[in-house]
């Protein structure tokens, strides 16, 4: 099956989410938008708010999922998830960003799936 950019994003996500939770993530909500961009989960695990970039590919793209996210976009993740902070009340006070890094077969199972905890640096 072929698979479109936004097919693969959606079940992308779909399999981050089940891997999240088993790993004790709770998941507070998903495709956050805001003017700055959109952050694909947010949840919590232990004292931590965490943001959640998914970066989903099929195989026959270059390169590691992980390394197709550019500086403009770390910054519109970094941007985003202070709007949230900013906007939401009662939240854990510590927070990070994490990338949970998959590549998809051509039938849509994942090959590999792995999470990066606190992958963008936070510069303030």
């Amino acid at each position: 099956i072929d698979m479109n950019r936004q097919e693969i994003g959606k079940l992308g996500e779909n399999l981050a989410r089940t891997f999240l939770k088993k790993r004790g993530y709770r998941i507070r909500e998903t495709n956050f938008r805001c003017r700055e961009g959109e952050i694909d989960i947010i949840a919590q695990q232990g004292d931590y708010l965490v943001f959640v970039e998914v970066r989903a590919k099929s195989s026959l793209d270059f390169g590691t999922p992980e390394e197709s996210i550019t500086p403009s976009k770390k910054e519109k993740l970094i941007a985003s998830a202070l709007t949230y902070i900013n906007t939401h009340q009662k939240l854990p006070a510590l927070w990070r960003i994490d990338v949970v890094a998959l590549e998809l077969s051509d039938k849509g199972k994942a090959k590999r799936i792995e999470l990066i905890e606190n992958a963008i640096e936070q510069h303030y």
